[in-house]
């Protein structure tokens, strides 16, 4: 069995690395050591296969696109086998194997692969950090026609709702940070879907920017963890200082934001919504503003896409340079034994 979400992303504040609430309550950490993206990803896709048929494993998918993973986490057994690249320096006790010991080419990229794949990266996020700065001015037009009574009247209903009926529990919750998409070559990607096909009660969250939609999520998540509950968070891989998802695995729900570009609506018994904007916002805001909202919509969208296709060009500099390696059979099944005598 699989699950799958990121913990790291493309950001309108530069590359975002989530990891490590993700692990810090595991048993065994290990780094898996290679000049090569595929080769990883490749021996994590053997693991999974590997390890899904009894145990439960969560796959941390890759910002640099859909051929590459950070890495997969079993938690029954307190393991946790990742990309080299995502582990941060200060992270201790951590196993690390050299898996370039069973390849033949073992090239690092040269300094100039490196600086053209760093240089379309960073003005990838600068691109995106526009944006974002673009975005702020419909948050402006929103926030000056909330009525942000109603919007805490809403959300104290939804909390009573919810923990109505639940114990309190004698401890804290713990806070999972996580992401459930991000920007990528390949465009806005997201696993929205995965997440909550197996959820009792899914809330889509609709309004607009400024709205109170992150501020709505922060306050059911932080209720939860007081009352005990684990809980996970996703941030937003635009801007991953507001929230996109709650997610409370005990209490089998999830709120998540349901709007452009990560719009979908209620198709089951258990799903509803929860229009901010109908509820909180003065009647008539988006006719009154149509012309403001267009525009400053279509401005920030094409900062977006520059942002795409930069992120585009670092991936064709990587794909170029990965072209060299390909695992042969016996090559990955000495890497396969090889992990499989480190894990405890």
């Amino acid at each position: 069995m699989k699950s799958y979400y990121y913990v790291t992303a493309n950001t309108a504040k530069g590359f975002l690395n989530l990891l490590p609430s993700n692990i810090e309550r595991l048993q065994q950490v290990i780094s898996l050591k290679h000049p090569s993206e595929k080769v990883k990803a490749e021996t994590l896709q053997k693991l999974i296969t590997k390890f899904e048929t009894n145990d439960k494993v969560e796959v941390l998918k890759s910002a640099l696109g859909e051929g590459y993973l950070d890495g997969i986490i079993i938690r029954n057994t307190g393991t946790a086998i990742l990309n080299e690249s995502i582990i941060p320096d200060k992270l201790n006790n951590v196993v690390q194997l050299d898996i370039s010991q069973f390849t033949k080419n073992n090239l690092e990229k040269s300094k100039e692969q490196t600086e053209k794949i760093n240089h379309h990266r960073e003005n990838a996020y600068q691109y995106l950090e526009t944006g974002l700065r673009i975005h702020d001015d419909l948050e402006e037009i929103y926030i000056n026609e909330m009525n942000f009574e109603r919007a805490d009247e809403i959300t104290d209903s939804f909390i009573h709702e919810i923990l109505q009926g639940q114990p309190k529990k004698n401890r804290e919750g713990y806070a999972f940070h996580r992401l459930f998409g991000t920007t990528t070559v390949d465009g806005p990607v997201n696993v929205i879907p995965h997440i909550t096909e197996n959820l009792s009660r899914v809330f889509y969250v609709k309004g607009r920017a400024g709205t109170g939609k992150s501020t709505f999520m922060q306050k059911v998540a932080n209720a939860c963890i007081e009352s005990g509950y684990d809980t996970e968070i996703y941030h937003c891989s635009f801007d991953p200082n507001s929230l996109d998802m709650v997610l409370v695995p005990e209490l089998k729900f999830c709120l998540f934001d349901s709007t452009d570009p990560h719009e979908f609506f209620p198709a089951r018994e258990g799903e509803d919504i929860i229009d901010l904007y109908e509820e909180a916002v003065t009647p008539g805001t988006d006719e009154k503003y149509a012309d403001e909202i267009n525009k400053v919509n279509d401005h920030y969208k094409s900062y977006m896409k520059k942002g795409v296709v930069e992120l585009k060009k670092a991936g064709a500099y990587l794909e170029e340079w990965e072209e060299q390696y390909s695992l042969t059979e016996q090559e990955q099944n000495e890497i396969l034994q090889f992990i499989e005598q480190q894990i405890q």
